[in-house]
């Protein structure tokens, strides 16, 4: 019989629901720290991906459909929570009800100015995941080999590896440092992370051939870069939306963004806005640069929409470092970005949605060589926890967008080609350093359902630069210079 967890009350009146539903009697101890942990059966709400699906949205349907895809979130969150109340599987008829009629909507709009995307009436039904199937899930795929392309989002190749002197079933349970008892081991109980989702970096194996920032290889490669400086962030530009899914819909995200660059960004930002905005870059860059905020587990609950509200519970992490670096090709020349482009880069629902768009990479300043996929790093005393995204790198020639935001960019394969009707374009490596608590107890920002896990990293980039400016970084990175 499954058993629903009652609902937590934090510090400050924030709630923090129990994110396991677990079969009665199956928690033990964890050998490593004397900690209950849940085991075994435990589940996760898993919803077919509808702005996935999306191919084209006209103009007229736009906000329609953005409305659709944050209302589509936030019935998965309020299911999730009477799921993790007490109401189990039988929140899934509702759910499917609530969904069929928002999608319904969507497709309506859509069908006013263009083909009715009638496949889309499909994915209304979901699932119950168990939480140790699927991406991020346990086991240890963050220790396999990475290829050259590693940095160009290419997993297709990669190849199984083991951890140094780690049994493969631990999962990182042998840490060089004690977990912290009143951050990371608590939230592994109220909505992830769990104490599998992290590993020491220190027994991983080396896997990246090349390093984040390695220039390109090969004869033909353009070997230059152009480098934007930004800051990390010092003015506090935070908030829940995301311009690029769910633009004119205030939290549309559900969970927090840490904005760099252009001052203006927020769900209603239209592009003359960010034309007319004043940025926080040095060289007149008015791009905008925003990712999931990381979070320190500490109980801090902050009653507002994306963080608490949104069940993303903890003090919000500052940046140590965050650079932003735009690099070659290694079949040749790149060409310059349109105005105005729109990129994402990773998947924020790849825990139930699999691995096809994830691209995260996490490491340790000092173990770079290592990246991890799927697990949060703990790094020694002195070395910072990097996240590094990796953008794609070819574009189809027409278009600043698509409908799901993912067609009209692809990322080369591992010789630097891009797919047919594609062209090379400066990559953008977005790497971003932080100090983080000893111990398990950081995660970052994610929808309740994802269970904070670190597979569901993803960044976000809107190029403003003006034309002469995304001019020199072409130049540069043609002639072979590193420019900034």
């Amino acid at each position: 019989m499954l058993v629903g967890a009652a609902a937590l009350l934090l510090g400050g009146g924030g709630l923090a629901v129990v994110a396991t539903t677990a079969l009665a009697g199956n928690q033990q101890p964890d050998a490593s720290s004397g900690h209950q942990h849940t085991v075994s059966a435990a589940f996760t709400i898993s919803c077919p991906d509808v702005g996935e699906r999306l191919r084209k949205v006209p103009h007229s349907a736009q906000l329609p459909v953005s409305k659709g895809l944050s209302s589509l979130d936030r019935q998965v969150h309020d299911a999730y929570h009477k799921m993790m109340g007490g109401s189990g599987s039988s929140v899934l008829g509702g759910l499917k009800a609530q969904r069929e009629k928002t999608i319904k909507m969507m497709v309506t709009a859509i069908a006013k100015n263009s083909k009715r995307p009638s496949y889309l009436l499909k994915m209304s039904g979901c699932t119950m995941k168990p939480i140790n199937e699927g991406a991020g899930a346990g086991g240890n795929d963050s220790t396999k080999s990475v290829q050259d392309g590693w940095y160009q989002g290419q997993n297709q190749n990669q190849t199984q590896g083991q951890t140094q002197g780690q049994d493969p079933n631990q999962s990182g349970q042998q840490q060089s440092q004690a977990p912290n008892q009143n951050g990371g081991q608590q939230q592994g109980q109220q909505g992830g992370p769990s104490p599998d989702d992290f590993v020491d970096i220190t027994t991983v194996q080396p896997n990246a051939d090349a390093p984040p920032f390695a220039a390109p290889k090969g004869g033909n490669a353009t070997t230059g870069s152009f480098t934007t400086e930004c800051g990390r962030n010092e003015d506090g530009h935070f908030n829940s939306d995301n311009v690029i899914v769910t633009p004119g819909v205030s939290n549309g995200a559900h969970h927090t963004h840490d904005y760099v660059g252009n001052k203006a960004t927020d769900a209603f930002a239209d592009d003359n806005k960010l034309a007319a905005s004043d940025t926080t870059c040095n060289n007149g860059d008015q791009s905008t640069h925003y990712w999931p905020v990381l979070r320190k587990l500490d109980g801090a609950a902050e009653q507002k929409p994306g963080a608490a509200q949104d069940a993303n519970v903890g003090t919000t992490l500052t940046p140590a470092t965050v650079t932003l670096k735009f690099r070659g090709s290694q079949a040749g020349q790149v060409t310059a970005m349109p105005r105005f482009l729109r990129i994402i880069t990773g998947d924020a629902k790849a825990f139930t949605n699999g691995t096809k768009n994830a691209n995260a990479s996490w490491s340790c300043t000092g173990f770079e060589d290592r990246q991890l996929k799927d697990k949060y790093p703990l790094c020694p005393q002195g070395s910072q926890v990097v996240r590094t995204f990796a953008f794609q790198n070819c574009w189809d020639g027409r278009d600043i967008d698509s409908g799901n935001h993912r067609d009209h960019v692809a990322f080369s394969d591992q010789n630097g080609n891009c797919p047919n009707g594609f062209k090379a374009i400066p990559q953008l490596t977005q790497r971003i350093t932080y100090d983080v608590p000893q111990g398990d107890s950081f995660a970052v920002d994610s929808f309740p359902e994802q269970l904070h896990k670190p597979v569901t990293d993803h960044g976000d980039f809107i190029n403003v630069m003006p034309d002469d400016l995304m001019s020199k970084a072409v130049d540069c990175i043609n002639n072979g210079q590193n420019c900034t």
